[in-house]
């Protein structure tokens, strides 16, 4: 199991649900062994999510039809899609010798918190390009970003 901990004045305690309800099973006086790894912001990583989330609730790919029916919208082909866009991908070799375009991980320990910041300002032009049409800038929309994350 790997659990997400903080520092607090009362000891390291969980950040994200699965650490919490791994913590919660522990009983007093129980000992586990750790190895413990410094991991890259996690508000940042939580600012990035509400990013896709905002974008993605204004988003609106319009009418569209295929010989596969009637597409529908996807939180996660378009989070996928952005890092694509953004340029954090990875080309792979299909069986049939094609190539297929695969995202980056952006998990803690596939992505450096360098590149991770990258992204995200990469991310944010992708979305001033495709989703909201050259009417917002880097600012405005970092600011919709930090109310959602206040009220969110």
């Amino acid at each position: 199991m790997k659990a997400h901990l903080s520092k607090t004045i009362s000891g390291l305690m969980p950040i994200d649900p699965d650490s919490v309800a791994w913590f919660n099973k522990l009983k007093p006086g129980e000992v586990v062994m750790a190895e413990f790894k410094k991991v890259r912001n996690y508000q940042f990583h939580k600012k990035y999510f509400a990013l896709l989330t905002v974008a993605f609730d204004n988003w609106e790919p319009g009418e569209i039809n295929s010989k596969y029916g009637k597409p529908e919208k996807n939180f996660d082909r378009f989070r996928k899609d952005l890092i694509i866009l953004a340029g954090f991908y990875e080309n792979t070799v299909r069986l049939d010798g094609s190539v297929r375009i695969e995202p980056k991980s952006i998990s803690f320990a596939k992505m450096s918190a360098e590149e991770f910041a990258g992204l995200y300002s990469k991310t944010i032009d992708v979305l001033i390009k495709f989703v909201y049409k050259q009417n917002m800038d880097h600012e405005k929309l970092n600011q919709i970003v930090e109310s959602y994350l206040m009220f969110g």
